[in-house]
């Protein structure tokens, strides 16, 4: 996929799991009458960290390239429709630089206008495409983001996860280093694609960054080819 500025949903720093997990407020037990009413624990209290990288699980899952390469699909004829356009117009700048000193005034008039409505045009139109290519592509982020965090909850209380950060944002992210073991991306696309397997239809991709890191997105969603530079208006 081409467009490397893929802008995934914030799903938040870190992502504390059990008492309070996922925007449901930690309730305060109610102080017991006598010592012999104190509940009793039921399990271990889960102590591990773990590292996960949302953006890299949604753009691996399988529902997620599914998802990602239909988006792809259906802008595909916008993009060559935009390139042709993009096209145009530097093949009538070259003729303009190319019959300049023969032409007279009036015609260069003429022709650096037309130049100019095209680039206007030329434009319009990719802001249009790159617009609504954004809005689909969050719908779809939205959409299986929502879900990543429920298999993300359950995976973190049956494998004793008091808290798991996201370092999706290298730039806000806390975490500088994570041992291999606790970065739990890879186990979060297969439980995802397990709970998930409608959108399952390749094997499941390899991990990406080397070990004792923890990794960014190997690879990213495309996004409508932006058109070659438009020529400056002669």
């Amino acid at each position: 996929m081409s467009m490397a500025k893929f802008k995934m949903m914030a799903i938040g720093l870190s992502i504390a799991l059990g008492t309070a997990a996922f925007g449901q407020g930690a309730t305060t037990p109610t102080a017991p009458e006598t010592p012999a009413a104190a509940a009793t624990p039921t399990g271990p209290v889960p102590t591990k960290i773990g590292v996960v990288n949302i953006q890299q699980a949604i753009g691996e899952c399988a529902e997620g390239k599914k998802e990602i390469d239909a988006l792809q699909q259906k802008f595909n004829p916008k993009q060559a429709e935009l390139k042709n356009m993009s096209d145009e117009v530097e093949s009538l700048k070259k003729q303009y630089q190319a019959q300049a000193d023969k032409l007279s005034d009036d015609e260069k008039s003429s022709r650096a206008k037309a130049i100019d409505t095209k680039q206007k045009s030329l434009q319009r139109n990719f802001e249009d495409a790159q617009a609504e290519f954004q809005q689909a592509e969050q719908d779809v982020i939205n959409r299986i983001g929502a879900k990543m965090v429920t298999v993300l909850e359950k995976y973190a209380n049956a494998n004793g996860y008091a808290v798991v950060l996201d370092v999706s944002n290298p730039q806000t992210s806390p975490v500088l280093w994570a041992t291999q073991a606790s970065v739990i991306t890879k186990d979060l696309v297969e439980a995802y694609d397990k709970e998930n397997p409608a959108g399952i239809s390749a094997p499941a991709p390899k991990p990406a960054g080397s070990a004792g890191t923890a990794t960014r997105p190997a690879t990213a969603p495309a996004r409508p080819a932006t058109p070659a530079p438009t020529p400056k208006k002669p």
